[in-house]
């Protein structure tokens, strides 16, 4: 089997889809000085309640809408607790994961009256592009848009300025006469918005159904490549397209031999985890956060 064919890109465009909106979403909110490892749980909750959405009314479109919501309100939430309540950023974010978890695995045992998964529902219509990019949906289609639209948001525009201008420097800021916890709030909850979508995409847009934990840590990925990326949209967007590589690499090596010895199955899943943090380690340069992030002004 040739493994380099148009399918691995395919499945690279697959996989990498959720990273990048998650990465986009944690670009905004720690743009804006607001660590935000609670992507995880965005992405969770989007996923859910866009489940939820499709299933009680048959339209993937309003799931999409509705998932979208659930993850802007814990945006927002995560800028309450630690813009008003003075929250640790790490300490909001580990609490917002672990009731999104809790909260979808109890909320489908409750509705469907068994674990593990939702029944079926009615997915994100897609569209053939081609041979080379196959089938695609709204969401994977509307990545590279994002991509360009936030780049010019952050770097080409004063709401932009005044963005990053809260991460470096918010002192500065509000004695320019501007809310930084405004333009905060702003971030976080776009952030969550993304990272809504981020979970649609993988209940309504890949496995046309829920199933418990669902975001298996992609959230945490997408941080990861936030980083990676050297907090820009473009830089986030490549190294999820790294790991979705990598990912979309180790599955079709399964069961592939090597001079003649097949590959270790559990090896090619911990590759990708691997290479990212290995990555992570040096390779790619000095990653320097915003100043002010995770600061309490």
């Amino acid at each position: 089997m040739d493994v380099f064919d148009p399918e691995l890109l395919r499945s690279t465009l697959r996989l990498s889809t959720p990273l990048i909106l998650a990465a986009l979403g944690g670009v905004l909110s720690e743009r804006s000085g607001v660590i935000n490892i609670a992507l995880e749980g965005m992405m969770l909750a989007g996923a859910f309640f866009g489940m939820l959405g499709s299933y009680l009314t048959g339209n993937a479109l309003i799931g999409l809408l509705v998932g979208m919501t659930a993850g802007m309100i814990l945006g927002f939430l995560h800028a309450v607790l630690t813009q008003n309540l003075k929250v640790n950023h790490i300490v909001s974010g580990v609490a917002l994961n672990i009731l999104s978890f809790g909260g979808t695995t109890y909320l489908l045992r409750m509705i469907f009256q068994h674990a593990g998964g939702s029944p079926p529902i009615t997915g994100l219509s897609t569209w053939h592009i081609g041979k080379v990019l196959g089938d695609q949906n709204i969401l994977s289609l509307s990545v590279p848009i994002l991509v360009v639209l936030i780049g010019l948001l952050l770097f080409r525009s004063p709401l932009g300025l005044r963005l990053r201008a809260a991460g470096e420097n918010p002192s500065a800021v509000a004695a320019a006469g501007i809310s930084f916890r405004v333009l905060r709030y702003l971030a976080v909850t776009c952030s969550g918005i993304l990272s809504g979508l981020a979970g649609v995409y993988l209940s309504l847009g890949q496995l046309n159904m829920f199933t418990e934990g669902m975001s298996g840590g992609r959230g945490f990925i997408a941080l990861a490549a936030v980083i990676f990326g050297k907090w820009t949209p473009w830089g986030a967007a490549g190294a999820a397209l790294f790991f979705g590589f990598f990912d979309a690499l180790q599955m079709r090596l399964q069961g592939q031999a090597i001079l003649g010895h097949a590959i270790p199955s559990e090896f090619m899943l911990i590759l990708p985890y691997a290479l990212t943090i290995i990555v992570l380690a040096g390779l790619v340069g000095r990653a320097i956060p915003p100043e002010a992030l995770g600061s309490d002004e």
